[in-house]
Protein backbone atom coordinates (compact mmCIF):
# COMPACT_ATOMS: atom_id res chain seq x y z
CA UNK A 1 0.00 0.00 0.00
CA UNK A 2 3.38 1.96 -0.39
CA UNK A 3 2.76 3.88 3.28
CA UNK A 4 -1.31 4.60 2.89
CA UNK A 5 -3.49 4.00 6.13
CA UNK A 6 -5.41 1.30 5.90
CA UNK A 7 -8.95 0.67 3.83
CA UNK A 8 -12.16 -1.64 4.40
CA UNK A 9 -14.77 -2.71 2.25
CA UNK A 10 -17.98 -2.58 3.93
CA UNK A 11 -20.25 -5.04 2.22
CA UNK A 12 -24.03 -4.34 3.59
CA UNK A 13 -26.86 -7.13 2.52
CA UNK A 14 -30.16 -5.28 2.31
CA UNK A 15 -34.15 -5.27 1.62
CA UNK A 16 -34.08 -4.24 -1.62
CA UNK A 17 -36.97 -1.67 -1.28
CA UNK A 18 -34.25 0.08 1.06
CA UNK A 19 -31.65 0.76 -1.79
CA UNK A 20 -33.03 4.23 -2.86
CA UNK A 21 -32.89 5.41 0.75
CA UNK A 22 -29.34 3.92 1.59
CA UNK A 23 -27.94 5.77 -1.95
CA UNK A 24 -29.64 8.94 -0.85
CA UNK A 25 -28.13 8.70 2.66
CA UNK A 26 -24.45 7.66 1.61
CA UNK A 27 -24.87 10.41 -1.00
CA UNK A 28 -25.64 13.10 2.02
CA UNK A 29 -22.61 12.04 3.90
CA UNK A 30 -19.81 12.52 0.93
CA UNK A 31 -20.04 8.47 0.00
CA UNK A 32 -20.90 8.47 -3.54
CA UNK A 33 -19.64 5.17 -5.14
CA UNK A 34 -20.12 1.42 -4.32
CA UNK A 35 -20.87 -1.40 -6.40
CA UNK A 36 -24.89 -2.78 -6.28
CA UNK A 37 -25.83 -6.42 -6.83
CA UNK A 38 -28.81 -8.32 -6.88
CA UNK A 39 -28.47 -11.45 -4.86
CA UNK A 40 -30.38 -13.93 -3.07
CA UNK A 41 -30.00 -15.37 0.77
CA UNK A 42 -31.50 -16.53 3.95
CA UNK A 43 -30.61 -15.50 7.37
CA UNK A 44 -32.11 -17.06 10.81
CA UNK A 45 -35.50 -16.94 9.70
CA UNK A 46 -34.83 -19.57 7.15
CA UNK A 47 -37.16 -18.31 4.19
CA UNK A 48 -40.60 -17.44 4.04
CA UNK A 49 -43.70 -19.85 3.86
CA UNK A 50 -46.22 -18.22 1.19
CA UNK A 51 -49.36 -19.58 0.05
CA UNK A 52 -50.60 -20.18 -4.07
CA UNK A 53 -54.12 -21.66 -4.93
CA UNK A 54 -54.34 -23.01 -1.16
CA UNK A 55 -50.76 -24.90 -1.69
CA UNK A 56 -48.29 -23.91 0.87
CA UNK A 57 -44.59 -23.64 0.06
CA UNK A 58 -41.62 -21.96 1.14
CA UNK A 59 -39.24 -20.02 -0.83
CA UNK A 60 -35.98 -19.96 1.28
CA UNK A 61 -33.63 -17.90 -0.76
CA UNK A 62 -35.25 -14.39 -0.67
CA UNK A 63 -34.24 -11.46 -2.93
CA UNK A 64 -31.72 -8.86 -1.61
CA UNK A 65 -29.36 -6.48 -2.65
CA UNK A 66 -25.82 -6.40 -1.87
CA UNK A 67 -23.94 -3.04 -1.64
CA UNK A 68 -20.40 -3.26 -1.58
CA UNK A 69 -18.66 0.02 -0.75
CA UNK A 70 -14.22 0.34 -0.69
CA UNK A 71 -13.37 3.09 1.60
CA UNK A 72 -10.82 4.91 4.01
CA UNK A 73 -10.94 3.41 7.45
CA UNK A 74 -12.15 6.53 8.82
CA UNK A 75 -15.18 6.67 6.98
CA UNK A 76 -16.85 2.92 7.99
CA UNK A 77 -18.66 3.70 11.06
CA UNK A 78 -20.14 6.48 9.49
CA UNK A 79 -20.83 4.53 6.59
CA UNK A 80 -22.58 1.82 8.79
CA UNK A 81 -24.46 4.29 11.05
CA UNK A 82 -26.22 5.68 8.12
CA UNK A 83 -26.74 2.39 6.40
CA UNK A 84 -28.45 0.76 9.58
CA UNK A 85 -30.38 4.07 10.00
CA UNK A 86 -31.92 3.88 6.30
CA UNK A 87 -32.37 0.15 6.12
CA UNK A 88 -33.58 -0.86 9.60
CA UNK A 89 -37.24 -1.89 10.03
CA UNK A 90 -36.47 -3.68 12.99
CA UNK A 91 -37.88 -7.18 11.29
CA UNK A 92 -36.60 -10.30 10.57
CA UNK A 93 -34.43 -9.70 7.26
CA UNK A 94 -33.28 -6.28 7.73
CA UNK A 95 -29.60 -7.37 6.55
CA UNK A 96 -26.25 -7.80 7.89
CA UNK A 97 -23.49 -5.38 7.38
CA UNK A 98 -19.78 -7.13 6.96
CA UNK A 99 -16.64 -5.06 7.30
CA UNK A 100 -13.39 -6.58 5.92
CA UNK A 101 -9.69 -5.12 5.13
CA UNK A 102 -8.32 -4.29 1.65
CA UNK A 103 -4.52 -4.87 1.30
CA UNK A 104 -5.10 -3.20 -1.97
CA UNK A 105 -6.19 -1.28 -4.29
CA UNK A 106 -5.55 -0.04 -8.30
CA UNK A 107 -7.55 2.48 -10.55
CA UNK A 108 -6.91 0.76 -14.07
CA UNK A 109 -7.16 3.72 -15.77
CA UNK A 110 -4.24 5.23 -14.34
CA UNK A 111 -2.43 2.96 -12.32
CA UNK A 112 -2.61 4.32 -9.08
CA UNK A 113 -2.75 2.26 -6.15
CA UNK A 114 -3.72 2.90 -2.67
CA UNK A 115 -6.03 5.26 -1.19
CA UNK A 116 -5.88 7.84 -4.05
CA UNK A 117 -7.31 4.85 -6.28
CA UNK A 118 -10.47 5.04 -4.15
Amino acid sequence: MKGDMSMKKVEAIIRPEKLEDIKLALEGIGCIGMTVTDVRGRGIQGGIEKQWRGISYKVDLLPKIKICIVTKEEMVQKIIDTIVESAQTGEEGDGKIFVIPIEDVVRIRTKESGRSAL
